[in-house]
């Protein structure tokens, strides 16, 4: 299958990490009554049966050894825990309020399909997807085996468990992943949601790799929702996983269909390239779904589109930074001096590049340290920021400094050796201050701007205005908005800037002088 480009980060395509409960008075009003009822009942039984699961859980594996555990479990321990735990599993669902769930299509046997691949993935609740899957085994964070009977129903699942903090146990999880899928038929089959995270169900983010390693067939799962309120997404923000779980419960009851899609059988060109077979799948999944295939990710907690190895801001610290700035009554003047109050102290060398809450309300010119707190938070930082970051981030977009004194201020600032190139640790850092979060992933980057084993400024500059991937870089993420600028001017075409006040200021500048 041809591979196409996912979609771009656009405003016609929704945010996928966004997700607010949206009640009408009515709507509102029979929550509070039906979930002052339902709500504590549903999960008072659910947690009761939880407690069953517990210990019947762990009885599974007892008095095998560790090579016995290292193998399926067979015989009578399987098919008498089994389909205890997936009764008592089923119960729990339920009783959260889940009645009856719709299942579409037919699973797929082993043979035939050792992985089902399941999206879009919500909330916890869409765990209910074990039931019709059989309890197939899964993949999930090492640190969840500390919880109450979550970790003891990892432990009865024989899950692949991998700490993200640690390398080596995410390449012992490809492994243990690949040998499962290999085995033809001597594990279990297994269940993945490709995306890695939950979603608000607008679109489908880039599926990660894992699943399709192995190169084996695998069978595409849809979930659907179709109830009045859409109480049981959990997303990076807005409605929290309690908030979830109590609109859920406070309902009469919610609606599930589970959609078993028919088995895709990977290409040879897909089988040697795990990413083109995962974004095909994807985007045949989505099509399916009626929504878009994005290039969206979560990085290290952080909703990003990815291009060229690089990390593109969803939501930009430096259009949030500006707009505070404008909502404080600072409009063009007032910016600028902003940034020259900046660049100043970062070039100082006397204080460092690292700035307070405190240090920074008086630079920004502001009246109250929350708005530094606020900004701070933008960049991850909770009571500190690095002005660096902050200055070139927010210069990119404001309209005030040309692409190149830009780089070359932003070079400056971060060879600290004044050897007049870069490493690639320093490209990194260089690169995640321009575009307000750090880069994870410069490799690509770095191999293109490298001249004769050296990056310098000039190559750099070259690279990202001229190479057609990381043009689109500079173009989309560092250029001010042409409309619906959150500042107090309006960017124009040719590089100026005209401010809206009444004052008539005008700021002339060419972008590439």
């Amino acid at each position: 299958m041809e591979k196409h480009d996912c979609h771009s980060a656009t405003p016609e395509y929704p945010h996928p990490f966004i997700h607010e409960v949206k009640l009408t008075s009515a709507q509102r009003i029979r929550g509070i009554i039906l979930g002052s009822i339902l709500a504590p009942l549903r999960i008072t039984l659910a947690a009761l049966l939880f407690l069953i699961i517990w210990p019947l859980a762990q009885l599974r594996l007892v008095g095998l050894s560790e090579e016995e555990r290292s193998r399926p479990v067979e015989g009578w321990r399987r098919r008498f825990f089994h389909r205890i735990i997936w009764l008592l599993s089923r119960g729990v669902f339920f009783c959260l309020g889940f009645l009856w769930v719709k299942v579409k299509g037919r699973r797929a046997d082993l043979k035939e399909a050792p992985v089902l691949v399941v999206a879009p993935h919500s909330s916890f609740l869409d765990m209910l997807v074990l039931c019709p899957a059989e309890l197939a085994t899964v993949v999930s964070r090492s640190e969840n085996t500390s919880l109450p009977v979550i970790g003891a129903l990892l432990e009865f699942n024989q899950s692949v468990l991998v700490s993200r903090k640690d390398p080596e146990s995410r390449k012992k999880a490809v492994a243990q992943v690949t040998e499962r899928l290999t085995s033809d038929g001597y594990w279990p089959q297994m269940l993945m949601f490709p995306e890695g995270t939950t979603t608000n169900g607008s679109a489908l983010i880039k599926f990660k790799p894992g699943a399709f390693l192995a190169g084996v067939p695998v069978q595409p799962v849809l979930l659907h929702y179709p109830n009045q309120l859409d109480t049981v997404r959990w997303t990076y923000k807005g409605t929290t996983w309690i908030q979830a779980l109590w609109h859920t419960t406070s309902q009469l009851y919610t609606n599930m269909t589970i959609e078993f899609l028919p088995v895709y059988k990977p290409s040879e060109e897909e089988k040697n390239d795990p990413n083109l077979y995962a974004d095909n799948v994807q985007r045949l999944m989505a099509k399916a779904l009626g929504v878009p295939a994005t290039d969206y990710v979560m990085d290290g907690r952080i909703p990003v589109r990815k291009l060229g190895g690089l990390s593109l801001p969803l939501d930009s610290p430096a259009r949030k930074t500006l707009s505070l700035l404008h909502r404080n009554g600072q409009g063009a003047h007032e910016v600028e001096a902003v940034l020259k109050r900046m660049i100043d102290r970062c070039q100082s060398g006397a204080q460092g590049s690292q700035a307070s809450a405190e240090e920074l309300t008086s630079i920004l010119g502001l009246t109250d340290t929350q708005t530094a707190v606020t900004i701070c938070g933008l960049y991850f930082r909770e009571e500190a920021v690095d002005l660096r970051q902050l200055y070139l981030s927010v210069a990119a977009l404001s309209g005030f400094v040309s692409v190149k004194s830009l780089l070359h201020t932003a070079f400056t600032l971060f060879d600290r050796e004044g050897r007049g190139s870069l490493s690639a640790e320093e490209l990194s850092d260089l690169m995640g201050a321009l575009l307000g979060v750090p880069q994870r992933d410069t490799a690509e980057l770095f191999t293109q701007a490298c001249n004769q084993g050296q990056l310098t400024e000039e190559s750099l500059l070259r690279v990202l205005t001229t190479h057609p991937t990381y043009q689109r870089v500079v173009n989309e993420y560092m250029q001010p908005e042409a409309a619906g600028s959150p500042l107090p001017f309006t960017p124009l075409a040719n590089g100026e800037a005209v401010n809206n006040n009444s004052n008539g200021y005008l700021h002339h500048n060419k972008k590439f002088d």
